[in-house]
């Protein structure tokens, strides 16, 4: 069961960042560096996307002994998230170019 995604600003900047690179596993401090949120905005809405279908989760196969620090869990884009990513982006840019008619406006990241 997908649940519905509210794309707000927030999402939508961990949404940019994932669209950085559409098809690479990104890691959790590597997303909070690309969208400028801490751990406990990134990880809550990584979740919520995860629980939409629109991320896909893997851990990182390494010894943590040997690689002197815990596993990494990476996330990517699914490709129902793809679509609904730049479909949702498409959508809050028009919106901004609506509410700003012309005038410059703030990046989304």
């Amino acid at each position: 069961m997908t649940h519905p995604v509210r794309v707000t600003a927030a999402v939508s900047k961990v949404l940019a960042a994932l669209l950085e690179d559409p098809g690479a596993y990104r890691y959790g401090l590597d997303l909070m560096r690309a969208s400028g949120h801490p751990s406990g905005t990134l990880y809550p809405i990584l979740l919520r996307l995860q629980k939409a279908g629109w991320v896909e989760t893997q851990w990182e196969e390494i010894d943590p002994v040997v690689a002197g620090r815990p596993a990494r869990r990476y996330y990517k884009l699914t490709p129902d998230g793809l679509a609904a990513a730049r479909t949702e982006l498409a959508a809050l840019r028009q919106q901004l170019d609506k509410a700003f008619g012309g005038v410059p406006k703030p990046e989304l990241a």
